[in-house]
């Protein structure tokens, strides 16, 4: 599974999806996070709506986390078939959040 984290500086999740310039990838599988990628998106600092910038340049994945996201990036991200989830802190924490979670959800019970 791969997961985008919306991160200005690498180490925080901390931008909202419509302005996330930087996104880390990391892959998940059997347990473990592996970092892939950062990729750059050329948002531009006045315009409104970029979230479409963002989600093309994510299309690969699976999940995406940042802090929040508007109602049209959210039916956007829905329509393409990624999951949305709102977080923020440490991206190490965040992900560990994330994957407990996950793994909740899909066990048996």
């Amino acid at each position: 599974m791969r997961v985008a984290v919306a991160s200005s500086n690498g180490e925080e999740v901390d931008l909202h999806f419509g302005r996330a310039s930087k996104l880390l990838i990391y892959d998940y599988s059997d347990g473990k996070m592996e970092f892939v990628e950062e990729r750059t998106v050329n948002i531009a600092e006045d315009d409104k709506h970029q979230w479409r910038k963002v989600l093309d340049s994510i299309m690969d994945c699976d999940v995406v986390i940042a802090v929040q996201v508007g109602l049209k990036g959210k039916i956007g991200i829905e329509d393409a078939g990624l999951k949305f989830v709102a977080d923020e802190g440490p991206v190490d924490e965040v992900l560990k959040r994330w994957v407990r979670h996950f793994e909740f959800m899909n066990s048996a019970i």
